[in-house]
């Protein structure tokens, strides 16, 4: 087993399948240790995931017309008898389309800051508060409930000026139970709040954060307080909850991807 240190790149020579294998065992072992770097590693799993749906069409749409009668023939001599039509060579490209936008992509989310900003933390721990005292509620525990769903997501996402979507968190055992307004810095924050059969309860909350500064999934504790939160085109989203770490970074998770597909 090696000794060496791992970092970022290696979550992606790993995702990639070009980490040594002899190195495996140890960064499995490093990724064990690193909750946020486990966070951001699956962050770019999802992300992948979303790229690749995205792109996935294009394999499929007929070459157009006038293209159709072109061949490229291998050298029978070198490598045998065989013949790529264009079809083949668009599902082929599709695939170099998807690498590249991933790589680019990528590079764009490494954009970390050495260090956590005061209003990042800020956010985050009026977040994991916000969850705390809403969450312990019996008969308030939202201001506006789920079956007026449409008029929820519509008010908070004109309140705090970004487009929102309440996820579907059902498949992960999770019901929207509704959401409220909150105050965040002098602006407007929305907590979306969500329980499942045995009445453990997470939020989601959304606020203003610090411009420009768009990051992975990082991991937040503090006296029992537990979130994922990131970063992205000034707004910090945040899902908060007492429940086990790696359920609550799946629930992140799927919510992120909700969120990037419901723009």
């Amino acid at each position: 087993m090696t000794g060496r240190s791992f970092d970022e790149r290696d979550i992606h020579l790993a995702l990639d399948g070009e980490l040594p294998r002899e190195d495996l065992p140890a960064y499995e072992a490093w990724l064990e240790t690193r909750a946020d770097m486990r966070a951001l590693s699956a962050r770019y799993v999802s992300d992948r995931a979303v790229l690749r749906e995205a792109l996935a069409k294009l394999s499929s749409e007929d070459v157009p017309h006038r293209l159709q009668g072109n061949m490229v023939t291998v050298d029978r001599a070198t490598k045998g008898a065989r013949h790529m039509t264009l079809r083949r060579l668009v599902a082929a490209a599709v695939v170099c389309i998807v690498a590249g936008a991933a790589g680019g992509f990528w590079v764009g989310r490494q954009q970390f800051v050495t260090g956590e900003t005061l209003a990042a933390l800020d956010v985050v721990g009026e977040a994991v508060a916000a969850h705390q005292v809403y969450a312990a509620e019996k008969l308030h525990v939202v201001e506006v409930g789920a079956s007026e769903r449409s008029h929820l997501v519509g008010w908070l996402s004109n309140r705090v000026g970004t487009e929102l979507i309440a996820p579907d968190l059902q498949a992960e055992g999770f019901d929207l139970m509704g959401g409220r307004l909150l105050p965040s810095g002098g602006k407007a924050a929305a907590q979306l709040m969500y329980e499942d059969e045995a009445g453990e309860r997470i939020s989601l909350y959304v606020a203003h954060c610090v411009k420009g500064e768009d990051t992975g999934f990082r991991l937040f504790e503090d006296e029992g307080g537990r979130a994922f939160y990131w970063q992205e085109k000034g707004f910090a989203y945040t899902v908060a909850g007492s429940i086990d770490e790696k359920r609550l970074l799946q629930l992140a998770n799927v919510t992120y991807r909700q969120l990037l597909a419901g723009r």
